[in-house]
């Protein structure tokens, strides 16, 4: 079992089975990491064991990814958002570079994922630092940023980008072969011919390898799926979750009987994959041909490429991927964005890859769990000249109704949010605002009217909080009415009992009907208000509101459906005005 091996089978079978364009897969540092510290502890890492084990939890990891794709739970990576993916590539390319920086220096570095111990380690050995490794870097690196530079500014140099890190190989062995010098890392001597067939083994330990498979899964598929989306989202296309699941899945699976170990998305390999020029999964392809045939022929004339030409390939891909651009537009747009980027960025600096999504994506979800559990509740007012109703912070020309309070729910209702959202109800009810108010003059609140219309969902737990309020607000004598709910939450308030409780007059089609059976009743609070209030009395039959001849015809034969579209009864009273005359005339 050796890199290699792990970078053969699972490259052609990403290429066939996954979904993103650019990711290269096979044998990650940060992944070798986690099964050398798991499997060190159960045996020795020369010996026969270990590389069974090691097999083994390729085929486990395989099966996991597997089974994951198929029940279609690439959902779960929805959870992952642009600002995390977009820290998590920053830091990842830092940590990336600064890895390869002992080919530049000349001298060893200790291996870790995060920045600190890298620095350090870079530091203590500053008095090993050779210069031919840093000259010969530097200089392929140079030639690799100008040649990338002009096959993106010039569209007939194009070739030149895709062309860059091939000339930084031909070029730098030409150098070691010519003048020899003794400082420069070399390749080395690579094993030739390709991996044979092999059945994993030691299945006797699989139990106790469970808990390192889900590790090593979750670390792949954050890694990998968060590079893909990555790529995707540079290059201009979806990626399918659930496919990438299943590509990564077949990949370790099949590796594992041609002596792979766990395998996922290469961090360096598909950034070098994307500044080449890769446009599809044909690049898997032709990059496992390529491998297969210097596996079989070439492997001699690897052994004189210059490492520092290798690692100026690398850092001149991951250099692309220091989003430093985003960071500035997400704190121009969106200061939590920012946040979350910052979040995710530092603690893959500093703490690690796996520990850096995780938290990254942890608090991408407090996030949501946060809006959703205080979503945004609007008081509504009048536009002048019109029935349309909008929210008065975001149109000060808008007007109120004294005695009515007009309030529309952002989001849907359920347990998490509805505490807020009944504290809300009751700071309007008090809290006297600045807006301009019209008609009858009245001390108090009488009626709480709920806009419904972007309301989608209402769960059992919000119903009896409606209750609750309701019956609350009955005490300090104070209506609700509802406005505009869909079929499905009419009739989750229907099967409630919440229609009955409520009344079925107080549901209305829309907020402007519901204002104006209200403002009735305010009308009628006022002194010398007795002659309306008769009038009003012996006309109260004639105009029945929404819900009242909703429910009235047939009631006990009617379905939900019937309910909410009105088969079967009489269309509504016309209302008297128009879209530019006003419910009450301006004096009030």
């Amino acid at each position: 079992m050796d890199s290699e091996d792990s970078g053969f089978v699972p490259i052609f079978m990403y290429a066939i089975f996954g979904s993103s364009r650019q990711l290269a897969v096979g044998p990650v540092a940060l992944v070798s990491l986690l099964v050398s510290n798991v499997l060190g502890s159960v045996a020795d890492t020369s010996s026969e064991l270990y590389t069974e084990l090691a097999i083994l939890l390729a085929l486990m990891v395989g099966i996991l990814e597997c089974i994951m794709g198929l029940l279609r739970l690439g959902w779960l990576i929805r959870f992952i958002s642009h600002s995390v993916i977009s820290g998590f590539t920053t830091a990842s390319a830092i940590v990336i570079g600064l890895s390869q920086a002992k080919y530049f220096l000349g001298y060893e570095i200790d291996r870790s994922s995060k920045i600190i111990p890298l620095v350090k380690s870079i530091i203590a050995g500053a008095d090993k630092f050779q210069w031919p490794p840093f000259v010969l870097g530097s200089v392929m690196l140079a030639i690799l940023l100008v040649m990338k530079h002009l096959g993106k500014s010039r569209k007939y140099l194009r070739f030149l980008r895709a062309a860059g890190p091939l000339t930084a190989v031909v070029l730098g062995t030409l150098f070691v072969k010519i003048f020899h010098p003794p400082s420069i890392s070399l390749v080395g001597e690579i094993p030739q011919g390709l991996p044979k067939f092999s059945v994993p083994r030691a299945f006797e330990y699989a139990e106790s390898l469970i808990p390192t498979a889900f590790l090593i899964t979750g670390v792949a598929i954050l890694e990998s799926v968060g590079i893909a989306k990555a790529l995707a989202a540079k290059n201009g296309y979806e990626l399918d979750s659930n496919q990438e699941l299943f590509g990564l899945g077949v990949s370790n699976v099949l590796g594992s009987f041609f002596s792979a170990y766990p395998t996922t998305g290469s961090f360096s390999r598909s950034a070098v994959n994307h500044e080449s020029g890769a446009k599809s999964g044909v690049s898997g392809i032709v990059s496992g041909i390529i491998i297969t045939c210097a596996l079989l022929f070439l492997t001699p004339l690897f052994e004189s490429i210059p490492q520092s030409a290798l690692a100026a390939i690398v850092i001149s891909a991951v250099i692309g991927l220091v989003d430093y651009d985003e960071a500035i537009f997400l704190w121009r747009v969106d200061k939590k964005d920012f946040l979350l980027w910052t979040i995710t960025s530092s603690m893959t600096l500093f703490l690690g890859i796996e520990i850096g999504v995780l938290v990254g994506v942890g608090a991408s979800l407090a996030f949501v769990i946060h809006e959703s559990a205080n979503p945004h509740v609007a008081v509504l007012g009048r536009l002048p000249g019109t029935t349309v109703y909008r929210n008065v912070k975001q149109y000060p020309e808008a007007y109120t109704y004294n005695g009515i309070v007009i309030v529309r729910i952002d989001a849907p209702i359920y347990f998490a949010n509805i505490s807020y959202i009944k504290d809300r109800l009751r700071e309007y009810e008090v809290v006297v605002d600045s807006y301009t108010r019209r008609g009858p003059e009245v001390e108090r609140i009488n009626f709480v009217i709920i806009e419904m219309a972007p309301v989608t969902y209402i769960d059992s737990s919000a119903v009896q909080a409606l209750k609750d309020l309701y019956q609350e607000y009955k005490l300090r004598d104070i209506q609700i009415a509802i406005s505009n709910p869909n079929p499905d939450i009419l009739l989750t308030l229907s099967k409630s009992g919440l229609v009955e409780l409520i009344g079925k007059e107080w549901y209305f089609v829309r907020v402007h009907d519901a204002v104006q059976v209200c403002l009735q009743h305010v009308q009628s609070l006022k002194p010398g208000y007795e002659s309306s209030q008769s009038s009003r009395s012996s006309t109260s039959d004639e105009k029945p509101s929404f819900l009242s001849q909703l429910f009235k015809p047939r009631e006990e034969s009617r379905t939900p459906t019937d309910l909410e579209s009105g088969n079967g009864r009489p269309p509504l009273a016309p209302i008297r005005d128009s879209q530019s005359e006003p419910l009450l005339s301006k004096e009030h």
